[in-house]
């Protein structure tokens, strides 16, 4: 199984009627057809189609895709939107295919989480170096996303780690050294991060003044 096939999408798209007498219906329904049969060539999983609705987030998380690909037109600011607020708390790789020339909103729509924004990029040769380069840089930004929550969590331990230790140290006498040693003690009694340890003696301090 090659990377592609195990790659599962949802492709989220407007809900257009082909009608004989509705030329650009038939032709924006056409062109997202040609997405989609384009996906399926390059061996991709098109696990769902769904419209930008306010149900969206639901069916995300029904379906857990590993990527979006959001097919727009000039709706293309509406549909981004209800895309961002559906993954806003399980973040996913997003690509967005439109014909619009409009680019003005494009800086936004990367801030806002998406990984490639292609204007006029349906041609079939084109979709696999534009998914695959999505998801390495939607990796990379979540890697750096967790270095840099790791970091905040690591200075918010030492704050308060320094805290329990000046606690410990006024109220039992005890060195900074010893004061340490006993936070350090408790944390792998308990199985837990010393911040963790001590918080909870912070806390207990707080509760019993």
């Amino acid at each position: 199984m090659t990377p592609s096939q195990s790659l599962r999408l949802v492709v989220i798209a407007p809900d257009l009627a082909e009608s004989d007498d509705d030329e650009r219906s038939a032709a924006l329904a056409e062109r997202s057809r040609q997405l989609r049969i384009g996906l399926l060539e390059n061996g991709y999983n098109v696990i769902a189609v769904l419209p930008a609705d306010t149900f969206l987030d639901e069916r995300l998380a029904q379906l857990q895709p590993d990527m979006i690909i959001i097919d727009a037109e000039s709706e293309a600011r509406d549909s981004l939107e209800h895309v961002v607020m559906a993954t806003r708390y399980a973040r996913r790789p997003i690509v967005l295919f439109t014909n619009d020339n409009d680019t003005s909103h494009v800086k936004d729509a990367v801030a806002a989480g998406v990984s490639a924004y292609i204007v006029a990029g349906l041609s079939p040769d084109r979709i696999r170096p534009i998914l695959d380069v999505a998801m390495a840089r939607f990796e990379h930004e979540q890697g750096l996303r967790l270095e840099l929550a790791h970091a905040k969590t690591e200075l918010q331990d030492r704050k308060v780690i320094d805290r329990a230790k000046g606690l410990l140290m006024q109220r039992q006498g005890l060195s900074e050294k010893v004061a340490y040693d006993r936070l350090r003690k408790a944390a792998m009694d308990k199985g837990l991060r010393l911040g963790e340890v001590a918080q909870r003696m912070l806390d207990a301090a707080d509760l019993l003044g």
